[in-house]
């Protein structure tokens, strides 16, 4: 394992409800080093949403330590919090999460945007992403004119356009079909290999398969934590896996 990009201890994550306190996460240690390649497995209600919503900066920890990329989160006000999940980290929802009345070029380009990159060289990257997960030839499309599996890879294309350390995946098949989701994650295996940190949630051990590294949570803590051999992922005929 590479060094620790993500490096929670003893992180602890409590909710209030009422006269009782709901314990989201219960003393949950995990490194995951730069490169690697991770699935977080859990029934509902295990925590792995909440582990998520914290690794990518979205809910802030009740208690414990969290380090990203080498910096201390807790001690982040709210624009630095901001500016690393625009920066640092890389977002895929299951729901594709894309503004329906743009094209998937101008859906890509507004991590640049607010990032502050002009307008020429925010088109070429934003280009170049789309390319790169094979929608060359639909920049101009809309979601509505794309299908699940394309709109998802606007969704990863806007996810890698500001060269992330981590991309972050919340059961990014879970609106796809078996075939589509094999080919989804060609795509991750092929950006995991140049070296990005994958860590995605998935329900599906089939998914999970895809994964170097699977780790299982229940009632908000880690029960299992294996390496395995990635079931090779190949992409359908004629696109690209990267």
């Amino acid at each position: 394992m590479g060094e620790p990009v993500i490096d929670l201890t003893d992180v602890t994550k409590v909710y209030p409800t009422g006269d009782v306190s709901l314990r989201a996460l219960d003393g949950v240690t995990l490194r995951v080093g730069e490169g690697e390649f991770v699935a977080i497995m859990g029934s509902s209600g295990s925590g792995k949403s909440t582990l998520m919503n914290i690794v990518g900066c979205l809910d802030r920890p009740t208690g414990g330590t969290y380090i990203l990329a080498g910096r201390r989160v807790s001690g982040m006000s709210r624009a630095e919090l901001a500016r690393v999940r625009n920066r640092v980290v890389g977002f895929v929802f299951q729901q594709f999460n894309l503004l329906s009345r743009t094209s998937a070029l101008e859906n890509v380009e507004l991590p640049l945007e607010y990032a502050g990159v002009a307008g020429r060289a925010r088109r070429k990257r934003a280009t170049d992403a789309l390319q790169r997960v094979g929608l060359g030839q639909r920049l101009h499309h809309h979601p509505n004119q794309l299908s699940g599996g394309q709109q998802q890879r606007v969704a990863i294309a806007r996810a890698i356009v500001n060269d992330p350390k981590v991309i972050l995946a919340d059961e990014p098949t879970g609106a796809l079909d078996s075939r589509t989701s094999v080919d989804v994650m060609a795509i991750f295996q092929g950006l995991w290999r140049t070296g990005i940190t994958v860590v995605l949630v998935t329900h599906e051990p089939d998914i999970a398969e895809f994964a170097s590294r699977v780790v299982t949570m229940k009632d908000g803590r880690l029960l299992s934590d294996v390496r395995q051999e990635p079931r090779a992922a190949a992409p359908a005929a004629g696109e690209p896996s990267s």
